[in-house]
């Protein structure tokens, strides 16, 4: 009877995660123990055969100064980011789970952003910041707008830092919204009879509450913001001068333009243990500040 049982289960178990079992496989696992492989060859992408050269592609890494500036714009950028965009998501969060009779459609508005693609989201800002914000300079003679921006180092990261919150701050807005409709009311209530300010009971009551959701926010705000690609590629280009560079887009033109694919999945195999060590930190030290409601 155990025994028919058991089958049973592992029938079910097949039928129901095999195929995507497969599927992760194929999809996930086979490349990225390919690449693995490849890190430690010389193929180029195009050709049939790949040469084992050892260690030498990650020797190349370590003296690859291109490779470290991306790694430093990577770096900053991902603390500027990860800040901005989980401050603005959280604000807003804050805002519009106040009775506002216009919430549900300014929350709509706030998520759209991030259903545009990265690409498109590039292309767009791209327009407004050589165009938009010209013509209103000429305007208003403002000299915001009149700035070089995506012309210079210092505003073309600002500019990629600007589109990156306005497209990732709707999507953690609706998360903190989650879970601060989940702070239990009587808290609050008792900590302001009490006479803790506003300012004391979000610090001190709300905050803590909501560390679950501040972890996941943390979390997808530091892969975003190591992996874009997609926003600089499309918006700067990496340009002015590789000053707006990321990793990623440092790794596809080593391996795609350049036809050293051998030493571009080096590179993103040391992307990959440097972002996994980061982020499984940060989740750590997050999850130890969580407490039970």
């Amino acid at each position: 009877m155990k025994k028919s049982t058991l089958s049973k289960d592992w029938i079910q178990q097949i039928v129901f995660t095999g195929p995507v079992t497969v599927a992760f496989a194929i999809i996930v696992i086979l490349p990225f123990v390919m690449g693995m492989y490849y890190s430690f060859t010389d193929w180029n992408g195009v050709s049939g055969t790949a040469n084992f050269i050892g260690f030498s592609n990650f020797t190349t890494v370590w003296n690859d100064e291109g490779f470290r500036d991306s790694f430093a714009f990577t770096a900053r950028f991902t603390v500027v980011a990860v800040v901005l965009t989980n401050l603005v998501g959280f604000l807003l969060a804050l805002l519009l789970t106040q009775p506002l009779k216009s919430r549900n459609a300014l929350r709509t508005m706030f998520f759209l952003p991030n259903v545009i693609g990265g690409l498109l989201l590039g292309f767009i800002w791209q327009f407004i910041f050589v165009r938009g914000f010209a013509a209103i300079g000429q305007v208003t003679n403002w000299s915001f707008f009149n700035l070089p921006w995506l012309g210079d180092a210092t505003t073309g990261f600002w500019g990629v830092i600007i589109v990156s919150v306005w497209h990732g701050a709707g999507y953690l807005m609706i998360i903190y919204i989650a879970a601060l409709i989940n702070v239990p009311k009587d808290l609050n209530e008792a900590a302001a009879i009490d006479g803790a300010t506003a300012f004391q009971r979000l610090r001190h009551i709300t905050v803590p509450l909501i560390m679950p959701a501040v972890t996941i926010s943390l979390f997808l705000a530091l892969s975003w913001s190591f992996k874009t690609f997609d926003v600089i590629l499309s918006l700067t280009k990496g340009g002015p001068y590789n000053s707006t560079q990321s990793v990623a887009l440092n790794i596809y033109y080593e391996a795609f333009q350049n036809n050293r694919m051998g030493l571009g999945t080096a590179k993103a195999f040391i992307f990959f243990l440097i972002v996994a060590t980061l982020t499984s930190l940060q989740v750590w030290f997050t999850k130890k500040r969580e407490v039970q409601a």
